[in-house]
């Protein structure tokens, strides 16, 4: 089977296709959601923006946040597991959420905030392929609040026979698809929107400006492997040099430094250690 040059799952091909085509991306969404299509009312990006000065940045997210009915929705795509996903997607919600609250505003009017994320790997242990997470007291399963939901799509879980009826294993198929053949039986299941969404890809892809974006982010993904490979590479050698415990919070001390001196963002400094931001700030003051 012929492999694909670009899958759904590359993060250029999928922030420019769902920007400039919002017909695919709101049905997308609602599937997603599990709302009807028809009761969607107010649909809008908020950030379909895509400098390119910002894709050659190591650790540049393309997600796509949108308001849904007034809800703040992000949409993720995360192909490799790197230990830490859910304490990010957590990051991720406490950070829209919190900056959604206009100046002087009440709490009460903080908008329900979704986070949606489809990962190509296993993430917990069962067997369904869609997991949605709210804050729910823990004996009597009572929900605190419906303005945190953070759903997970996990691909490597959907089933390989596909009811062309069914349209978001439709959806979730297209992005697991790696292969021409995949495309082609997708295509075939006669669904217009996968139609309608794989000649979108087609057109996207022969572009110059996806070819350049493309160039950019390939870039980037090089320089973040690298950095990231580095900084801990670097704290392993200092942390074999201390003792058992004292050694684990050097290393982890060392790679915070050596990604500060790299320019890392914060957030992702988070990401790498484990540290807080209060933690990380201290460490820039020093320098």
């Amino acid at each position: 089977m012929k492999k694909l040059v670009y899958t759904f799952k590359n993060d250029t091909l999928f922030k420019m296709l769902f920007v400039q085509y919002p017909n695919l991306l709101k049905q997308l969404v609602s599937e997603l959601l599990g709302i009807r299509l028809e009761s969607i009312g107010n649909f809008t990006i908020i950030n379909p923006e895509m400098p390119p000065e910002s894709l050659g940045e190591k650790f540049c997210r393309l997600d796509i946040n949108m308001t849904v009915d007034g809800q703040r929705v992000d949409l993720e795509i995360q192909v490799k597991n790197e230990g830490d996903y859910p304490e990010r997607v957590l990051y991720y919600w406490a950070r829209d959420y919190s900056t959604a609250l206009p100046e002087a505003g009440d709490y009460f009017d903080l908008p329900r905030t979704v986070i949606i994320s489809i990962i190509n790997f296993n993430l917990f242990d069962c067997t369904d392929f869609h997991s949605e997470f709210k804050p729910l007291e823990i004996k009597r399963h009572e929900i605190l609040t419906d303005k945190m939901s953070l759903h997970f799509y996990e691909l490597q879980k959907i089933p390989l026979t596909i009811n062309r009826e069914n349209m978001l294993l439709l959806w979730l198929s297209l992005f697991k698809a790696e292969t021409e053949e995949e495309l082609a039986k997708l295509e075939a299941s006669e669904a217009p929107i996968m139609k309608e969404a794989i000649n979108a890809y087609n057109k996207i892809t022969v572009t110059k400006e996806f070819q350049e974006m493309e160039r950019l982010r390939s870039i980037a993904r090089h320089n973040e492997a690298s950095a990231l490979r580095h900084a801990r590479s670097e704290g392993r050698t200092e942390g074999r040099a201390e003792g058992k415990a004292e050694g684990r919070a050097e290393s982890t001390l060392f790679i915070a430094k050596n990604a500060i001196n790299m320019n890392i963002k914060t957030e992702d400094i988070m990401k790498i250690t484990g540290l807080s931001y209060d933690e990380i700030e201290k460490l820039h003051k020093k320098d």
